[in-house]
């Protein structure tokens, strides 16, 4: 843990209202429950390169408009 966030958020929080300091603390919790869903990137690597680079510029053409 960083330390020195942690006093910085301490000070921050210190100046704010009893009303904002309960919203940080609810904030604080969901942060610490919620857990990060999704795939790591390495378990996507055999997927690199399997859309064809047709495929890929019409995808870009599209992003770009």
């Amino acid at each position: 843990m960083n330390n020195s966030i942690v006093e910085k958020v301490i000070e921050q929080l210190q100046s704010l209202p009893y009303d904002f300091q309960r919203q940080v603390l609810e904030f604080t919790r969901n942060l610490a429950l919620s857990s990060p869903s999704g795939t790591p990137g390495e378990k996507l690597l055999h997927f690199a390169g399997s859309i064809p680079s047709s495929d890929v510029e019409l995808m870009r053409e599209a992003v770009e408009q």
